[in-house]
């Protein structure tokens, strides 16, 4: 039967916004309740244990809110906590990893020269080093962490050319780019840097992000068990957060529309 019930969907902070634009363009009908954590961001930076309390507190908001599902749109909330998450709760809980799978397929076989761009947590959490594992004994990985990237987005820079390609140049001038056949986005909030990394990179450069398959995913777990919403709905998105301030809340919508 369908469900009206609205999803979850949360992050460190505004990066989670590029995620929720993916399933309002796949799912139109839905309702989605996003809750940025940026009084509390960066998440990369913090220890497991602490970003696995927060990432509790912020499922338990969305359990008290009556969602169908939850989707974790932040590699590092993945890596600390999710796991446990399932453990505890009883409802879907769709999670995000660097696309290295897609990046490494790409090749069909032949090896390929990959950059992973991540916040320093989600490269150094077990998790990861699992995935990369997969795929390192036929292609090169390079994990690059980028914890500015993130502070660019919550303070309302990302407009800031200058800043933004200097950053960029500052991560990645030491590799020989024209080399490299990908570069996975890790981290919800680089996917707001699409076009900057187009201008970085050489034209045959690849530049991959998960939110296009988390989206998916999402839509394929709710119809195998019969919960996407009446197709005559009206969906919506409401944007909470952490840091009530107006100043937020303006960002916020700002990303949504982005």
């Amino acid at each position: 039967m369908a469900s009206n019930a609205p999803i979850g969907v949360f992050d460190s902070g505004l990066g989670g916004i590029s995620v929720v634009r993916e399933i309002r363009r796949q799912m139109p009908n839905e309702r989605i309740i996003y809750f940025g954590d940026s009084a509390n961001a960066p998440y990369g930076t913090k220890t497991p244990e602490k970003v696995r309390r927060l990432s509790f507190a912020i499922v338990e908001r969305f359990v008290r809110l009556g969602v169908k599902a939850i989707v974790i749109a932040c590699n590092t909330a993945t890596s600390a906590a999710v796991d446990d998450l399932r453990a505890t709760y009883d409802l879907p809980i769709i999670s995000m990893e660097p696309a290295l799978k897609v990046a490494c397929d790409r090749g069909n076989g032949t090896p390929q020269r990959v950059i992973v761009a991540a916040t320093p947590l989600t490269l150094r959490e077990k998790k990861f080093t699992a995935l990369m594992h997969r795929f390192s004994a036929t292609n090169t990985i390079y994990r690059q962490p980028c914890p500015d990237l993130v502070e660019i987005v919550e303070h309302d820079r990302l407009e800031d050319h200058e800043l933004v390609m200097a950053t960029l140049h500052r991560y990645f001038d030491g590799y020989d780019l024209g080399s490299i056949d990908s570069v996975v986005l890790g981290c919800t909030h680089f996917v707001f840097y699409r076009d900057y990394f187009r201008q970085l990179l050489p034209a045959s450069t690849a530049i991959i992000d998960g939110n296009e398959g988390t989206a998916r995913h999402l839509h394929d777990l709710l119809e195998a068990s019969d919960e996407l919403t009446d197709p005559t709905a009206v969906g919506s998105v409401t944007l909470q957060n952490s840091d009530t301030s107006e100043r937020m809340a303006a960002l916020a919508a700002k990303r949504l529309d982005f």
